[in-house]
C-alpha cells in the first residue's frame, strides 16, 4: 500500500518540489517507478521508497522508511488529559517528505561508533589520518570508554536494544559520522519531524486515538515493560510504519525547549525549517516519546521531556563533565532515532550546523578532553571503513 499525502495541498507541494540534481538509480530510497508492494511517497521527480542500508566496513542493517509531506498541528490543544502548558500554544507546521527511521538507533548500530574511540587512538600512534586545521571540519571526536559500563548496561546490550545514555552531541556526531561514511545525509529530526513522524496524520493524543488503555499493544511503558527497555520493533508500528514512537526509549531531537513552550508561533503557520527552535543553550533540550520507565501521559505525541545537564551527569567523576555520557536516571531510558531530508543542505556550513557542538559548556568540556589527551578526534570519509580494515589486518 502506498503512504498518500495527509491533505491536498501536500500534494501541490508534493507536485511542486525541486531538488539537487540526481540520479534515482545509485541513490538509496529513490526510485523512477512505484515498487508493486510497500509504501512509496511520490515527489515531482521520484518515489521516496524505504530502504535497508549497511554500515558500511560492518554487517548491521539500519532501515530507514519515507513519509509524505503535509501539513500539521503541532502541540497540545488545552482539553487533552495530562498536558502542560509548554506543549502549546498549537500552531500549524507545513512538512515536506523526509525518510525517518523505522527504528531506534539500536546497541548493534551505536557500538560500531563507539569502537572510533580506539581505532582513531591507533592511527595518531601510527600518525596515519591526522587531523589538521584544515581538515578539522571533517573530523568528529568518539565516545571516551564508559565511566560506569553497568550504569549504562544494567537492562542488558543486546545488540538489538535501543542505545541509550549518549549526549545530544554525542548522537550527533554519531549522524555525522554515519552521514561520512554513507555518503548521505543523517541527523536528528526536529521536534517538529518528529511529532508529525509519531501522529502519522492523526489529531489524537497518541497515534492510535486518545485512549490510554490501547497503549500496550503499540508500546513498552510503565505497565507493562516490566522495568526494562525491549528490542526494538516488538510492538505494533504507527500508520506511516515506524516503531515504538510511543515508549521504549524517549528520543532526542534537535530543539531547544523554551519555557513559554511554542508562544513565538501562535496563530501562525510556519515551515519546518522556522519551527526548529535551534539551541542557544546547553539545557533544556527536548526528549519526546516516553520511555519504558513511564507512565501513559508521558508518551503521548505532544509530550515532551527537558534535558538536564548536572542532574542526568550526577555521578560523572569528571571535571568538566563528560560530553559523550549521561550518568545518571532516566538516561537509560533516553536514545534518539534518525531522520534524512529529501532535499540535504546546500551547504557545507548547514550540514556542520546538525552535526556541531553548538554551546559553549560542550565545547570548553572537548577542548579540555583533547588538550589533557583524554578525549580523541578522527576524520570521517567514505575511505574510514577500508581503513579500519586495512589497520586491523596489521594487528
Amino acid at each position: 500500500m502506498r503512504y498518500l499525502p495527509i491533505c491536498c495541498c501536500s500534494l501541490l507541494a508534493l507536485l511542486a518540489h525541486s531538488g539537487p540534481a540526481r540520479s534515482a538509480d545509485d541513490t538509496p530510497g529513490l526510485a523512477q517507478t512505484a515498487p508493486a508492494t510497500g509504501p512509496s511517497v511520490k515527489t515531482a521527480k521520484w518515489f521516496m521508497v524505504p530502504y535497508k542500508m549497511t554500515i558500511p566496513g560492518t554487517d548491521v542493517i539500519f532501515e530507514m522508511v519515507p513519509l509524505p509531506g503535509g501539513k500539521f498541528t503541532m502541540g497540545s490543544p488545552a482539553t487533552e488529559p495530562k498536558r502542560k502548558k509548554t506543549e502549546g500554544p498549537q500552531f500549524q507546521v507545513d512538512m515536506p517528505p523526509f525518510w525517518m527511521g523505522k527504528y531506534e538507533v539500536t546497541w548493534a548500530e551505536y557500538k560500531r561508533y563507539i569502537a572510533l574511540y580506539g581505532i582513531f587512538k591507533e592511527f595518531q600512534i601510527r600518525k596515519q589520518r591526522l587531523v589538521t586545521a584544515e581538515n578539522k571540519a571533517d573530523a568528529i571526536t568518539a565516545p571516551t570508554e564508559l565511566y560506569d559500563p553497568s550504569f549504562t548496561y544494567e537492562h542488558g546490550e543486546d545488540p538489538q536494544l535501543p542505545a541509550v545514555t549518549m549526549t545530544q552531541y554525542a548522537a550527533r556526531q554519531y549522524t555525522k559520522w554515519l552521514s561520512a561514511i554513507t555518503g548521505q545525509f543523517y541527523r536528528l529530526p526536529s521536534e517538529a519531524e518528529w511529532e508529525y513522524a509519531c501522529r502519522a496524520g492523526a489529531k489524537t493524543a497518541y497515534s492510535f486515538g486518545d485512549d490510554p488503555s490501547d497503549l500496550g499493544d503499540y508500546a513498552w511503558y510503565y505497565d507493562n515493560a516490566d522495568e526494562k527497555p525491549h528490542k526494538v520493533g516488538q510492538k505494533k508500528p504507527n500508520a506511516f510504519g515506524l516503531y515504538d514512537m510511543h515508549g521504549n526509549v524517549a528520543e532526542m531531537v534537535l530543539d531547544q525547549m523554551f519555557p513559554d513552550g511554542y508562544a513565538r508561533f501562535a496563530g501562525k503557520t510556519v515551515t519546518a525549517a522556522d519551527a526548529l527552535m535551534w539551541p542557544t543553550k546547553l539545557v533544556p533540550r527536548v526528549v519526546k516519546g516516553g520511555s519504558f520507565e513511564d507512565d501513559a501521559d508521558a508518551l503521548r505525541s505532544a509530550a515532551r521531556l527537558p534535558t538536564q545537564e548536572r542532574e542526568w551527569k550526577m555521578e560523572d567523576p569528571n571535571l568538566p563533565l563528560s560530553p559523550w555520557w549521561f550518568t545518571s536516571d532516566p538516561t537509560r531510558g533516553v536514545g534518539f532515532r534518525i531522520m534524512r531530508p529529501l532535499d540535504e543542505p546546500a551547504t557545507k556550513a548547514e550540514r556542520l550546523k546538525a552535526w556541531e557542538p553548538d554551546a559553549e559548556e560542550t565545547i570548553e568540556a572537548i577542548n579540555n578532553r583533547m588538550s589533557e589527551g583524554r578525549g580523541v578526534m578522527g576524520l570521517v570519509d567514505k575511505e574510514l571503513p577500508a581503513a579500519i580494515k586495512k589497520l586491523e589486518s596489521k594487528r
